[in-house]
């Protein structure tokens, strides 16, 4: 057997993917002519596959994407051929998780509102700008406008969409923090005991109005795309916060602009977007009821280990006959 990898990686992976490989012949290497020469007679292939690629191959029965995400990867001839894909989805999931929960925590605390504050050295309780000074003699007699305008997270719904490896550990944050949790996914039924009932996409429109924060946590599929728009908007609750860390094609920017200037919900985190990088004309940034991040959710110093563990492990199940961990099912695109 024989595994081509293309473009080439460092000799340190590469050292750790021969140990894993075993008698299977492992070629690596970097031109485009070197690959296609190669994949002839490849049965398996690390990298980037292009259709000319693919188109030469023979043998092949395995291909393992780089990324966890496919929409940048697969084209008709993948799909259909009858090769195994595997990606590298789980990499992440905690790490993400820890940056929706971020989020969250901002948007219950205004915790956005009180940073850029901090930068004009202005004491400004949301809920009572005007207030200066609390006297706590004898203790609060009522819920006050200050109260109210910060959220008590026990009290709160999150709705996840995508219960997948990122979504589910989201939904254990969130019930860590004493919150109820709904989510809406195409395969998962159950996360743990957290979500007894995961439902189906149907009834997003349910979840979407019973959510006091929606995090997409969706791949970017034919069924996702553009999910997002006007009229989700109009289900959710005006009180809401949208947060996206899936795939930024899945919102439509506009739309979501949109619904933040006239108030159809309370404010967005979004970590991916329509247009990458955002344009720095684009009204979203100096809106004050949104959190932007340049699409480093995932950022981690374990992920470089995680992938490469994914890797090994993949390739030993190959040789073993057995089908990868992450195997995807190609026309879902996840």
């Amino acid at each position: 057997m024989k595994l081509l990898i293309h473009p080439a990686v460092e000799t340190a992976r590469l050292d750790r993917i021969r140990e894993a490989a075993g008698d299977m012949v492992v070629c690596n290497v970097d031109s485009a002519d070197d690959a296609q020469r190669e994949i002839v007679d490849a049965d398996a292939f690390f990298g980037k596959m292009t259709p000319e690629l693919l188109s030469a191959a023979a043998l092949l029965k395995w291909v393992q994407s780089p990324t966890a995400s496919l929409e940048h990867y697969l084209f008709p001839e993948l799909i259909e051929h009858p090769c195994q894909l595997s990606n590298m989805r789980g990499l992440f999931s905690d790490v993400i998780a820890d940056h929706v929960m971020g989020y969250v925590l901002c948007f219950a605390r205004n915790l956005h509102l009180y940073m850029r504050r901090q930068m004009e050295s202005r004491w400004a309780p949301v809920g009572n700008e005007e207030m200066t000074e609390q006297t706590f003699v004898t203790g609060p007699s009522s819920v006050s406008p200050v109260d109210n305008a910060h959220i008590h997270l026990s009290d709160a719904t999150i709705g996840v969409v995508g219960a997948g490896f990122i979504g589910q550990e989201v939904c254990r944050r969130a019930a860590a923090f004493g919150m109820e949790v709904l989510a809406v996914d195409p395969i998962c039924r159950q996360v743990d005991d957290i979500v007894d009932e995961v439902w189906l996409p149907e009834r997003l429109p349910e979840l979407l109005a019973a959510s006091d924060f929606v995090v997409i946590a969706a791949p970017h599929t034919p069924a996702t795309y553009k999910l997002f728009r006007t009229e989700q908007f109009e289900q959710m609750k005006d009180s809401a916060f949208l947060i996206n860390i899936g795939r930024g094609v899945i919102v439509d920017l506009e739309d979501l602009t949109s619904a933040l200037e006239g108030r159809l919900i309370a404010g967005a985190a979004l970590d991916v977007f329509e247009t990458e990088p955002l344009p720095a004309e684009h009204p979203l940034w100096k809106m004050e009821n949104t959190i932007l991040t340049p699409h480093i959710a995932a950022a981690s110093p374990r992920i470089a280990e995680r992938h490469l563990e994914t890797l090994l492990e993949n390739i030993r199940c190959f040789v073993s006959g057995k089908s990868p961990t992450t195997l995807v099912d190609k026309e879902q695109w996840f």
